[in-house]
């Protein structure tokens, strides 16, 4: 497949989904949409995939290329219905491009929290692999809220009711992050408006701790990033067979 990225930070990137990604033997392409890099030509890809960032949703009308990205991901996902994948701001992108909005929590949601599958989600293809209920990694301040009917909630938490969801056959979002690395933690530390979030949804004392806390569930993520990929990629594979 040709993939295409779409990124908000540098260190928001695919993570492990790219060594799976590799080992598939995939191409893709990456635009980095906060330092202003145009949207390319849609058409020569095959999954569009948008990653986190620490931008929001209610600020489209104050940063240029967040309107054109919802329009992109509008066309590639309703218009032409191919597959998407979105997570954590892709997720909620995903959810603002059909018709749902995204608003503030009433507390940040970082750090490791239990996340269960809904009815759908069980039987969903993609989640099929996942256990019912499962340890996840957070790290937002915004939620998708008001989805259209044609939005399946796929997975849930008391803190966030839209941990997954699914549109048509193969566009996916997830707000939690399947693909951290072992420098996920670090690197995001030293962003101003997580180091921001992370205080407040954790104080400072855990905060300072978040990456020892986190170290032993790498294999864990990795295992669950893994699963949906291998999962979404047999999806692709019989759509197009």
């Amino acid at each position: 497949m040709r993939i295409l990225v779409f990124q908000h930070l540098p260190v928001e990137h695919p993570g492990t989904l790219r060594e799976l990604w590799a080992e598939d033997g995939h191409s893709w392409d990456v635009v980095e949409l906060e330092a202003g890099e145009p949207i390319p030509d849609l058409a020569g890809y095959d999954l569009l995939v948008a990653m986190g960032g620490p931008q929001d949703l209610w600020q489209k009308d104050d940063l240029p290329w967040m309107r054109p990205e919802i329009a992109a991901i509008r066309t590639w996902v309703v218009d032409w219905k191919r597959p998407y994948l979105g997570i954590c701001l892709g997720h909620q992108l995903l959810a603002e491009a059909l018709g749902g909005t995204v608003g503030p929590m009433p507390r940040p949601e970082v750090g490791l929290a239990m996340v269960e599958k809904t009815p759908a989600g069980a039987a969903d293809p993609v989640l099929a692999d996942l256990p019912a209920q499962m340890l996840t990694f957070q790290w937002h301040g915004a939620e998708a809220r008001d989805l259209p009917q044609s939005v399946t909630v796929l997975a849930q938490n008391p803190a966030c009711p839209t941990q997954a969801i699914r549109y048509g056959a193969a566009a996916y979002g997830f707000q939690f992050h399947f693909e951290i690395t072992p420098d996920t933690v670090p690197d995001w530390q030293k962003v101003p408006a997580y180091a921001a979030s992370l205080e407040q949804a954790l104080g400072g004392e855990r905060a300072l701790g978040l990456e020892q806390e986190v170290a032993p569930r790498l294999a864990d993520f990795r295992a669950t990033c893994t699963a949906i990929h291998r999962s979404f990629s047999r999806l692709l594979a019989a759509q197009t067979a």
